[in-house]
């Protein structure tokens, strides 16, 4: 019983230190009116899987959001500086290619446009995005990107899916191309589960759904498994902007850990041996 009062805090440790890993993984917003592809399943928000460690990926997500984002949304909660030495991108590259107008490298990450203007233009002002992964979650923002659609009802010509009636632009159009909102033909769905036949000829039913995105050909400069990859890259970097010290905290955790299994594993043997005084 000593034993066991003795490894319980460190063995709960453990297990509270590697549960935590997928934490963000899991939590998020729902995902609007999304469809997945097959029609079956609507507001679930597609995996983004963002992976702190795939620098390529970090510094792809960089480029995007300094060349598309940046122009209305800040993070002032960074410092270039900070960011370049991350990402592992050179000073000297990252400001010449990633930092626009008369800021230095030691500035926050700011942006021009005023606030009351914005908000006259969008209705709301655009928020900063710093902590956005952290309030929404990777997989809602990944959705999110990869969900605009032409609607001409909409001031700004564009909607989402997700959230409904945005009053942002497609900044992206350029890269995506024109997604449309279409309808198709899905197998039809049975109480049990089962997809439905016709008991005569034993042909499956289908039923007319609607709110598939659908990008019409030729429109944008990549391809649809491009722009998802863009989309994961972007999606990334604002995990990464978040929590700008996880690779380093979980490194940091590794050494804690085997510090605690080493001192338990002594503190035990010490135990022994003042039992054997005791004795």
């Amino acid at each position: 019983m000593k034993r066991i009062k003795l490894f319980a805090p460190i063995v709960s440790f453990i297990l509270a230190f590697f549960l935590s890993y997928n934490v963000n993984a899991a939590s998020g917003a729902p995902c609007g009116n999304y469809l997945s592809e097959d029609g079956l399943t609507e507001g679930q928000c597609e995996t983004a899987e963002v992976d702190p460690y795939d620098l390529s990926s970090l510094q792809r997500g960089a480029q995007i959001y300094m060349n598309y984002c940046l122009g209305c949304h800040s993070l002032k909660f960074a410092r270039y500086k900070r960011v370049s030495e991350d990402l592992e991108i050179p000073l000297d590259m990252f400001q010449e290619n990633l930092i626009f107008g008369d800021q230095k490298l030691g500035d926050l990450i700011s942006i021009g446009m005023d606030s009351k203007e914005s908000k006259a233009w969008f209705g709301n002002s655009p928020p900063d995005l710093t902590l956005e992964a952290g309030l929404r979650g990777p997989d809602w923002i990944y959705t999110y990107l990869k969900s605009f659609y032409i609607d001409d009802s909409r001031p700004l010509g564009v909607n989402n899916k997700v959230y409904k009636n945005v009053g942002m632009p497609h900044a992206l159009i350029e890269m995506q191309g024109e997604q449309f909102s279409v309808c198709k033909q899905i197998p039809e769905i049975a109480a049990n589960g089962g997809i439905k036949q016709d008991p005569l000829t034993g042909q499956q039913l289908t039923m007319e759904k609607c709110g598939f995105l659908e990008v019409k050909e030729g429109t944008g400069t990549q391809s649809a498994e491009e722009f998802d990859q863009s989309m994961k890259d972007l999606t990334n970097f604002l995990a990464y902007m978040t929590d700008p010290m996880k690779r380093e905290r979980e490194t940091i955790g590794v050494y804690v850990l085997l510090y605690l299994f080493i001192f338990t594993i002594l503190s035990y043997l010490l135990y022994i041996e003042f039992k054997k005084d005791l004795h």
